[in-house]
C-alpha cells in the first residue's frame, strides 16, 4: 500500500490522461460504497448510459473490478491494458507503481477507449490520496464515516471524514451520508473549504415502509424530485439507504445524463447484482448467506438484518478476519446474533489464524470453535442436525472463496446466480 497520487498522475500523464477523457463519479465512504456504486451503474445501464464501473477488491476474478455495461471485462482485454500501463511505469524514469494503482489506471484506459458516457469509481481507501482521486468527479459521493484504516486514515472520526472529503470538487456536487455528527460536521466545512455543492442525503430523501427479508429490499423512498416505490434484490435495511445515495446521485446527473429518468432509476435499482453482501447461494439443502462485514458497522448491519429477516439466533456463523482489524469489536455486534461461530483463516498473509481468532474473538460467544479451512467448517455445520442457515461472514477474501467453491457446485449455465434454495 502506498498512499498519494504522484506514481498514479505520472503514468497516466504518459499514457495520454484516459482519466480526463469523459465524466466520472468519485464514490467513498467506510461502507456502502461498493453497493451505491453498483447500483449507479445499474441505472445508467437502465437508463441506456454506457457506464464503466471500477470496484475493489474482487471476489473471484480480478476482472471483476473493471466492469463496462455491468459486464466484467474480459481476461484478453484487461491483460492487454495492464501491458500498455507496465510500459508507460517502466520507460525511464521508472514510475513504480502498486497492484491498486496498475489496475486503476487500466481501468480508466479501459472506460476512455470505449469512449463510454460515464465512469463510476469506487475509492479504495480514504479518499484524497487514494489513486482514483485523480479522476475529475462530476460529483463525489461519501456514504459513511466509520472508524476503520486507522493506521492510515487517523483514529478520530473527523479526521477519517477529511481523508474521504478530499474526493470533493470545487462548483461539484458533493453527496454525504454520515450519521455521526463529527464526521458530519467535518464534511460540512470541508464541502465549505473546497467549494464543492453540498448535499445531504439525510436531509434530502426520506425512507419509510421499509422491509427486508433473503428476497430483497422493498421500500418508499421520497427525494426532493419524486416519490418512489422501490425493491432492490440487495438484502438489508441498510440498502435502502444505499439506494438513496445512489437514486439522489443520479437526479443530480440528470441534468448532463438526461437518461437517468425515474423510470430508469427504478428499474436499475430493481436490477441491481452486488455480489458477496448477503448474498443467498445453498449447500447441502442449506441456505448459505455470504457477507463480507469486514469492520464493526458491517457487523451491525448484518446483525440487524438477521433480526429482521427472522433468522437472528439459528443460523451457524464460520467467520474470518484480517488480523488487523476491530475483531473485538465485529465480534461484540455480531456473535449475539447468531447460534454458533466455526472459526477459520481467510486467504491472505495478513488473516488472523483461527487460535488468534479464538483468543480474541472467543470471549463473546458460548459456543465457538476452529477449522483447519473452509471446507471443514462447512463440513462440520452441514453434519449438525436441522436445517439451521449458514453464514460465511468477515473478510471479502473468505466470502470470495466461499462464493467460488459453492459457484462451481452449479451449472455451467448458473455460475453468475445466486439461487435461495
Amino acid at each position: 500500500m502506498k498512499l498519494g497520487l504522484a506514481a498514479i498522475g505520472a503514468a497516466c500523464e504518459r499514457l495520454g490522461r484516459p482519466h480526463e477523457r469523459l465524466p466520472s463519479v468519485l464514490i467513498g465512504g467506510t461502507n456502502g460504497k461498493g453497493s451505491t456504486a453498483a447500483v449507479l451503474s445499474a441505472i445508467a445501464r437502465a437508463g441506456g448510459i454506457c457506464a464503466g464501473l471500477y470496484t475493489s477488491p474482487h471476489l473471484i476474478s480480478v476482472t471483476e473490478r473493471v466492469r463496462i455495461a455491468e459486464e466484467d471485462i474480459s481476461e484478453a482485454e484487461l491483460d492487454g491494458y495492464l501491458s500498455r500501463v507496465f510500459c508507460a511505469a517502466d520507460a525511464a524514469p521508472e514510475v513504480p507503481l502498486t497492484y491498486f494503482e496498475a489496475m486503476t489506471a487500466a481501468a480508466f484506459l479501459a472506460f476512455a477507449e470505449r469512449e463510454l458516457d460515464l465512469a463510476i469509481l469506487e475509492v479504495g481507501l480514504g479518499g484524497r490520496f487514494d489513486a482514483t482521486n485523480i479522476a475529475p468527479a462530476s460529483l463525489s459521493a461519501v456514504t459513511s464515516v466509520s472508524l476503520d484504516h486507522v493506521e492510515e486514515l487517523g483514529a478520530r472520526l473527523a479526521a477519517i471524514a477529511r481523508e474521504k472529503a478530499g474526493i470533493f470538487r470545487r462548483g461539484r456536487p458533493a453527496l454525504v451520508h454520515a450519521i455521526e455528527r463529527e464526521a458530519l460536521d467535518t464534511l460540512r466545512a470541508c464541502a465549505e473549504e473546497s467549494g464543492a455543492l453540498l448535499h445531504e442525503v439525510a436531509r434530502e430523501t426520506n425512507l419509510s415502509d421499509v422491509r427486508t427479508g433473503i428476497e430483497g429490499t422493498r421500500f418508499a423512498l421520497q427525494t426532493p424530485d419524486r416519490r418512489y416505490a422501490m425493491f432492490t434484490p440487495l438484502p438489508g435495511l441498510h440498502q435502502a439507504s444505499n439506494v438513496a445515495c445512489a437514486v439522489r446521485a443520479s437526479e443530480l446527473l440528470a441534468e448532463v445524463l438526461p437518461g437517468l429518468t425515474p423510470e430508469a432509476i427504478a428499474a436499475g435499482v430493481a436490477a441491481t447484482r452486488w455480489p458477496g453482501r448477503l448474498e443467498s447461494l445453498s449447500a447441502g439443502g442449506r441456505l448459505v448467506l455470504l457477507d463480507g462485514c469486514h469492520n464493526a458497522e458491517g457487523a451491525a448491519a448484518l446483525a440487524r438484518f438477521l433480526e429482521a429477516a427472522g433468522l437472528a439466533g439459528s443460523a451457524g456463523l464460520i467467520f474470518g478476519a484480517m488480523a488487523d482489524k476491530d475483531i473485538e469489536a465485529i465480534a461484540a455486534l455480531l456473535f449475539p446474533a447468531v447460534r454458533r461461530i466455526v472459526f477459520v483463516a481467510a486467504p491472505g498473509a495478513r488473516a488472523a489464524a483461527p487460535q488468534e481468532l479464538l483468543r480474541r474473538a472467543g470471549p463473546f460467544h458460548h459456543d465457538v470453535s476452529a477449522a483447519e479451512n473452509l471446507d471443514a467448517a462447512v463440513a462440520r455445520l452441514l453434519s449438525l442436525p436441522g436445517t439451521d442457515p449458514i453464514i460465511v461472514a468477515g473478510s471479502l477474501y473468505l466470502v470470495g472463496e466461499a462464493r467460488a467453491r459453492l459457484l462451481a457446485r452449479l451449472s455451467p449455465t448458473r455460475k453468475h446466480e445466486a439461487p435461495v434454495p
